[in-house]
């Protein structure tokens, strides 16, 4: 049996460029779509926060008008509702041995952008599981929780390293637009990570080495079954 660790942003919400609150966390569809394959796949998983704070969906990620299908809306509360023991009760980042686990997956919403993107719990244990060559599955705006992996001469974990993450495209036409404090994407570019992109809002994800990514909301499922995959090698 597989140990996956699933880390989940504890924000509620995200300071935008204008000063103002905009209420976030994980988004539905992604922690739903990893969380049911993995466990389908027999892994064990379990769920870390930053201080080990119950995690908050996304209110968007649960809108039919945003979604699309009230039915994937009802699906997707459903399976939050099975699974409300472990949200309940996350275990605290800063307690997490990273050296039980198998896999490290990152769903995203806005929330890592608030909290994981500069906590430095989040940080050790990455560059801790990437030295040892676990897998490391951030997706959407998952991948903002990679830039909390600074090591101590001051560079970046990640650098030289292939990975996708939700595009600028993405953000400026179906996130928080221009409003949006700073850009995922362009970011971990300019920290020297090789940022690739598929087509707005298709399913597309990148694999380098342990390392596996997924663009947006859409690449949940690709990005699950590549973790699979990688586990069965």
């Amino acid at each position: 049996m597989s140990h996956i660790l699933m880390v989940v942003s504890a924000a509620d919400s995200l300071e935008l460029a204008d000063g103002t609150q905009h209420p976030t966390g994980f988004w539905a569809e992604e922690l739903v779509v990893a969380h049911h394959a993995l466990k389908a796949s027999g892994a064990d998983i379990t769920i870390a926060t930053p201080g080990g704070k119950k995690p908050t969906v996304d209110p968007g990620s649960l809108n039919p008008e945003i979604v699309g299908e009230e039915d994937k809306v009802r699906e997707f509360e459903g399976y939050l509702a099975e699974i409300a023991a472990e949200l309940e009760s996350p275990v605290a980042l800063s307690a997490v041995n990273v050296a039980g686990f198998d896999a490290v997956v990152l769903p995203g919403g806005h929330g890592p952008m608030a909290d994981l993107a500069t906590d430095s719990d989040l940080g050790a244990l990455l560059i801790e599981a990437n030295d040892a060559g676990t897998i490391i599955a951030p997706f959407c705006h998952g991948p903002a929780g990679l830039l909390s992996a600074t090591a101590k001469d001051g560079s970046f974990a990640f650098a030289d390293r292939q990975l996708t993450v939700f595009t600028d495209e993405e953000e400026l036409t179906g996130g928080t637009g221009k409003n949006t404090p700073w850009l995922v994407a362009t970011t971990l570019a300019e920290r020297g990570a090789i940022v690739k992109a598929g087509p707005a809002w298709s399913s597309y994800v990148v694999r380098d080495g342990n390392l596996i990514s997924g663009q947006n909301p859409q690449s949940s499922e690709a990005v699950a079954a590549a973790v699979v995959a990688a586990l069965a090698e």
